[in-house]
């Protein structure tokens, strides 16, 4: 175990109000423990001062570590960015806000060393959080679950351990929107959890708006679900058949007028054709994303670093740094 490195991986997005105190947390925690440890912050394009105190850290801890984007690309893709860098023998995703509790680490680790490769949080409670978010996550999940071809556990966030060997084999995944939870169930290897209390936000606030989860919930459902497609087969036959049987019982009973029922069925049809654009839509704008090959994320500056990580397998990071 002590030979053992773990390498902890945190996205940052303007953490400026509590990034300190994470770094003291996190670095308390390590003392306590038995393993060696790597701490890789991953700045997701921030405006405020988290970069400048993470290197005032990084100055004074060789094991604090971090990857600088060039801009905002997102969270799902500064965890896999994270990811890309990290040399432990497993990885550990969580939050820079310490709602994920390191407390629950070596729980992670001990599962670990039972023979599971990937061991995630499951939030058994949401501090902090409003009911409005609570109620549209839990529904999230189980939407997700009733359409996807995988089996993503419920109530779970990014917030997990992972083997190196799983590490790898995500890595190879090279989605232009990863959603990254859905890819850890994708890749298989034996998961389990463990239950753990999410905590409130030390501070700031939530970088995860309407807007955001939206988009999260959107590409998650078109990355490991064809349903929605299949849903939009099924309903078109409606419109077609609707017609059909207006006009037979306008030639029949001669009850209603042919321009209300036309207008009826109109806007029926017209309102269906934009859904179904919508969806199809989606779909599209995923393949335009894949056609297109554009690097992922751009790697301006990584600090701590002694070396370049061997096996970097993301064409962006490679290119910036050469």
């Amino acid at each position: 175990m002590k030979n053992q490195l773990i390498s902890i991986v945190l996205p940052v997005f303007n953490e400026e109000a509590g990034i300190q105190a994470t770094i003291d947390t996190l670095l308390n925690y390590i003392e306590q423990q038995e393993e060696s440890y790597e701490l890789i912050f991953v700045d997701d394009g921030s405006k405020d001062k988290s970069v400048a105190i993470i290197n005032q850290a990084i100055a004074q801890h060789s094991n604090i570590k971090l990857v600088e984007f060039s801009r905002n690309f997102g969270h799902q893709l500064a965890i896999t960015a994270g990811l890309e860098y990290t040399k432990g023998d497993a990885v550990v995703v969580m939050d820079a806000d310490l709602q994920d509790p390191p407390e629950v680490i070596p729980q992670m680790i001990e599962k670990w060393h039972e023979g599971y490769e990937i061991v995630y949080g499951k939030r058994m409670q949401r501090d902090g959080e409003t009911f409005f978010k609570k109620f549209t996550a839990k529904m999230f999940y189980r939407t997700f679950r009733k359409l996807a071809t995988i089996d993503m556990p419920l109530d779970t966030g990014d917030f997990r351990l992972m083997d190196r060997k799983a590490v790898n084999q995500l890595m190879k995944l090279h989605e232009q929107d990863p959603f990254v939870r859905g890819q850890v169930t994708w890749i298989g290897f034996r998961q389990t959890s463990v239950k753990y209390h999410r905590q409130e936000r030390i501070a700031g606030e939530t970088k995860y708006p309407l807007s955001k989860m939206v988009k999260l919930a959107l590409d998650g459902i078109t990355s490991f679900s064809m349903k929605p497609l299949q849903v939009v087969n099924i309903f078109s036959i409606l419109p077609l058949a609707s017609g059909v049987f207006s006009l037979g019982y306008l030639i029949v009973t001669s009850n209603y007028s042919l321009a209300s029922v036309g207008v009826t069925i109109l806007l029926f049809t017209l309102g269906l054709l934009m859904l179904s654009i919508g969806i199809l839509g989606s779909y599209l704008g995923r393949v335009l994303d894949q056609v297109n090959n554009r690097p992922r994320y751009i790697v301006s500056k990584t600090e701590g670093f002694e070396a370049r990580n061997k096996g970097i397998h993301d064409f962006s990071a490679r290119q910036i740094n050469n």
